[in-house]
């Protein structure tokens, strides 16, 4: 019989902190917290709906997350809402996602997140035809609008990580390079989508505080992401260890139930040392 221990004893130590979702357990999220807090180094709090004003966190539960962080020598980082939008034509609208996400910042600030997620959503008339430039300029000049208007009233710009979705991060490049904004490497969406994400991490790496990383399943016709680690092909594994070998941030496993948290855990553990064990 082979000697797991041995095995185990010649895997690299993580070199990254390890975080998860504030959604495994379908429960709010202090109590997700409470369960997942006292094993993970950080927590992702996730913050995708805005809308109605009773479905964002209260400041009791700010109290509450802050006590929490100090019990258990845990940190946050913040997804911002994904139900506004920066990017969009209309400038009302882009005005009102700019007062939502800075007030859940405001929510927040007491906790002291590592970093705040950010989405920036291309439409899809835009994405399918990426090489009209004229489509794609006027794109740019709203984000830029709107990130100007949104960073005019933060104090510290690399507290916002821009997040890559499912265009090529090349779009933001520039955008994110003038204005001195950290980057989320979604490695899963980059997977998903061919997207060269050696090449992402390699150029963005001294500015990427957080990485998402969720297995994503090719075996059906519609491309499922956010599953466990195990259905990702080795290939693209492979990566992920390569990158996750130098990296020092915040590896989030982004998932959203406790079968797929637990069989990624499993996945990641035959990789590296020190890997939480299974959640009950």
């Amino acid at each position: 019989m082979p000697d797991l221990n041995s095995k185990n004893s010649m895997l690299p130590d993580k070199p990254f902190r390890l975080g998860t979702t504030s959604f495994i357990f379908p429960d709010h999220i202090i109590p997700n917290v409470k369960k997942l807090g006292p094993v993970f180094d950080e927590i992702e709090i996730l913050v995708f709906e805005s809308m109605p004003k009773e479905v964002l966190p209260s400041n009791d539960d700010v109290k509450e997350l802050l006590y929490l962080s100090q019990e258990l020598d845990l940190t946050y980082n913040i997804h911002l809402p994904t139900d506004v939008s920066l990017t969009c034509e209309s400038l009302e609208e882009r005005q009102k996602a700019k007062d939502t996400i800075l007030k859940v910042i405001d929510l927040f600030a007491p906790v002291t997140p590592t970093t705040h997620t950010l989405h920036l959503d291309m439409p899809s008339d835009i994405k399918n035809d990426i090489e009209n430039q004229k489509k794609l300029k006027k794109w740019e000049k709203q984000t830029r609008q709107s990130l100007n208007a949104l960073l005019s009233d933060i104090s510290s710009l690399g507290i916002i990580s821009i997040e890559t979705l499912d265009y090529p991060f090349s779009c933001l490049e520039t955008l994110v390079e003038e204005l001195n904004l950290s980057v989320c490497i979604d490695a899963g969406h980059g997977i998903k989508y061919g997207h060269n994400l050696l090449e992402t991490f390699e150029k963005h790496k001294l500015r990427t505080p957080v990485i998402h990383l969720h297995g994503v399943d090719f075996s059906e016709p519609n491309i499922k992401d956010h599953t466990s680690l195990d259905k990702l092909p080795k290939k693209h594994f492979r990566q992920i260890q390569t990158i996750l070998e130098n990296f020092t941030g915040v590896l989030s496993l982004e998932v959203f139930n406790l079968e797929n948290l637990n069989r990624s855990l499993t996945h990641l553990s035959n990789v590296f040392k020190n890997i939480v064990p299974k959640i009950k």
